[in-house]
């Protein structure tokens, strides 16, 4: 609903109606390390990975999940993938998930040229149902994707598109860095429509 967006500073100010769980999907830097994602939960954002759209029906996204408490091994090579700031607060995280896609169609094996357009939409389906089931999902670009494809075995003809820290939301104060802890707290912003969308022509004002 558009009046409660005070019920989270990151719930979206909407200037159009939209569905809740889309107001309310925000990328969590601080999560509640005590917390576990369930084994049900885990299976039911996959399930809804499942049915994103893809072209010609290839579904080319793969899905390495590596856990802080069953695969602590698993769990730490991917944090070593991670760069910049990330591993800072990801180690906090309960799960870490690489995020592959494939580079080839499977009948012909030539260039599957929207495989990383569908790969997106498998994660933007799962990041809403996560989001449904009180869960935050922050996506990373930034992590060497050599030291990826090693630590989670990836195959030649697959490429890390990007990590993924899923968990509960927790206290932005347990995150070391000042400027991470302002943003967790600052409201989001987006462009207005009119900047973005065009009508008939690239450019021309969009009025409906």
């Amino acid at each position: 609903m558009l009046g409660d967006v005070e019920t989270h500073p990151k719930h979206a100010s909407s200037e159009h109606e939209i569905l809740d769980v889309i107001r309310q999907r925000w990328s969590p830097r601080a999560f509640d390390a005590e917390r576990d994602v369930s084994a049900a939960d885990l299976r039911t954002m996959f399930e809804a990975a499942r049915w994103a759209p893809s072209s010609s029906n290839e579904q080319p996204w793969r899905f390495v999940v590596a856990t802080r408490s069953a695969t602590p091994d698993a769990f730490a090579q991917l944090l070593g993938a991670l760069t910049g700031s990330n591993p800072a607060w990801a180690q906090h995280a309960p799960l870490l998930v690489l995020v592959a896609t494939s580079t080839k169609l499977t009948l012909t094996r030539t260039l599957n040229q929207s495989a990383w357009y569908d790969t997106g939409q498998a994660v933007a389906f799962l990041t809403l149902q996560a989001t449904g089931l009180g869960l935050g999902v922050r996506q990373m670009e930034g992590f060497d994707r050599d030291k990826a494809r090693v630590a989670c075995d990836v195959p030649a003809d697959f490429l890390p598109v990007v990590v993924m820290a899923i968990g509960y939301p927790g206290d932005p104060d347990t995150l070391a860095s000042e400027r991470h802890r302002l943003a967790e707290r600052q409201p989001r912003t987006r462009n207005p429509i009119e900047s973005f969308v065009f009508e008939g022509t690239w450019g021309r004002e969009f009025t409906w």
